[in-house]
């Protein structure tokens, strides 16, 4: 009997229930997703939102930091729903951290996961969100050239999920993707930078070590951190470490480690003697397919032995440190990013550029994990940048908005406008225009963009002026 390789088969036509409709629906639960559909659901509009795991929060759940609430000049640029989602962490769950300024990334806002997890879910259950979990996005529903929903896969079966408008916060464009809206990913070779699968020690004296740092002889300190003053951890008990170039190198040739970065990056928890650490590195890592991510999964738990090993043998302060947990999936830095109306540049970000479609300001530095070796690459602009409106409307298809790391960017700018506070400010600025293309029954490429930043300036969202001051107020017809 002959062997035969199948590399397809037929499957039969069938109806797909439509288990919901909504006024807007966002895919991805993540930071950008969150902000989204509270801003969507402001003023009573259904909205829905569906997420493949078991909890809302995305990265903030993996143990990094919020980075990008602060500029460069250490003023707040960040605010609006974002903030007021700190404040309650902090006033309610003690699960957030004050706006820390860093030397290196601007400011980090340390979040306990479990913190987040909970109470994400809560402001999105109050403000009357249709939450779904264990949801995917598989394949969308298309009129045309709009979209008129998506079609999920979860245990209850294949089923349709319709709205007048959808906001894709997945991370990955997955909607837009399958809607046909062209994507890009990674530099001009492809190469996408690679992730990293957190995990969390314990036991760790933290002040030993950062002390270690803020002592160290003058000589010792050109490579002690990254750009970090020695001083600087005298002064902070929460902070990120990032260096140790030459003690990591030390402990690699002794003992024969495995460790492919050529940086310590810590970052302390909000727990007393607790610390993440963020440096496996699985280089090669489709966050878009399966198989790569299964293999990464493997690769990034793979590395932690000897990463623990080297941070208890040589790194003051893991004395007595053990290892508790890691994060429940790979941090993924990059996937594709959409062409939109406007693709932001990385000119756009050194030349802190004002735009007059801004929907959001931003100050993280050009921060690119590169894909072909070991590194890291850091380009700051010296104050903040805006994001255009433009870059979260896709070409090609109508009725979607697209808000996170996806947005229409380059390889080179999406590098700064991947953190989490970024996205978020997207997200809220997505939520909004989707309520206002609702409520005009128009689609939101054809929204009246200077109603959108009257009303996030109304909501708090720090905007600028062309001059670079803060924004308070636009008047009609104004759109900067």
């Amino acid at each position: 009997m002959s062997k035969t390789t199948i590399r397809s088969i037929q499957e039969p036509a069938r109806s797909i229930p439509v288990a919901a409709e909504y006024d807007v629906l966002v895919v991805g639960g993540g930071p950008s997703g969150l902000t989204a559909a509270l801003a969507a659901a402001e003023d009573g509009l259904r909205v829905g939102l569906i997420e493949s795991r078991s909890f809302v929060g995305g990265n903030m759940t993996i143990g990094l930091p919020v980075l990008g609430f602060l500029g460069q000049k250490g003023n707040q640029i960040i605010d609006g729903l974002p903030q007021k989602f700190i404040e309650r962490l902090r006033r309610e769950r003690n699960g957030a951290s004050e706006h820390r300024p860093c030397p290196l990334h601007m400011g980090i806002t340390l979040v306990e996961p479990e913190a987040v997890k909970t109470v994400a879910l809560e402001m999105l259950t109050e403000a009357g969100v249709d939450v779904l979990f264990y949801t995917f996005c598989v394949d969308v529903v298309m009129n045309g050239d709009a979209i008129r929903g998506v079609i999920t896969e979860s245990k209850s079966g294949r089923t349709a999920t319709l709205a007048k408008v959808v906001i894709d916060c997945s991370g990955d464009a997955d909607v837009a993707f399958r809607a046909g809206v062209p994507c890009e990913k990674g530099d001009a070779q492809g190469g996408m930078q690679p992730p990293t699968l957190m995990f969390c020690l314990a036991g760790v004296d933290t002040d030993k070590l950062r002390m270690s740092v803020a002592n160290a002889p003058p000589e010792a300190r050109t490579y002690l951190t990254d750009f970090i003053p020695a001083e600087y951890f005298g002064q902070n008990n929460q902070f990120i470490l990032v260096g140790l170039r030459e003690l990591m190198a030390k402990a690699k040739n002794e003992r024969h480690l495995d460790i492919p970065n050529e940086r310590t990056i810590i970052i302390t928890g909000l727990k007393k003697g607790e610390v993440w650490i963020n440096m496996t590195r699985v280089k090669g890592t489709d966050g878009t397919d399966a198989r790569s991510l299964t293999n990464g999964e493997i690769q990034g738990r793979a590395q932690i032995d000897d990463i623990v090993t080297y941070l208890v043998n040589y790194v003051p302060g893991f004395e007595a440190a053990y290892f508790t947990k890691t994060a429940p999936f790979l941090g993924i830095r990059e996937t594709r990013r959409i062409v939109g109306q406007y693709v932001m540049t990385q000119d756009d970000v050194l030349s802190c550029r004002h735009f007059d479609d801004s929907i959001a300001v931003a100050s993280y530095p050009i921060d690119i994990h590169r894909p072909a070796d070991d590194g890291c690459t850091l380009i700051w602009c010296g104050d903040c940048y805006d994001i255009p409106y433009r870059s979260l409307v896709p070409t090609k298809v109508a009725n979607l908005l697209v808000a996170g790391r996806s947005i229409s960017v380059t390889h080179e700018a999406m590098g700064a406008t991947r953190v989490m506070a970024t996205c978020m400010a997207m997200g809220e600025a997505a939520g909004r225009a989707a309520k206002i293309s609702v409520r005009g029954n128009r689609s939101p490429a054809d929204i009246d963009v200077s109603e959108l930043r009257r009303q996030q300036i109304a909501h708090g969202v720090y905007l600028r002026n062309p001059d670079g001051s803060r924004a308070t107020e636009l008047g009609p017809g104004q759109t900067s």
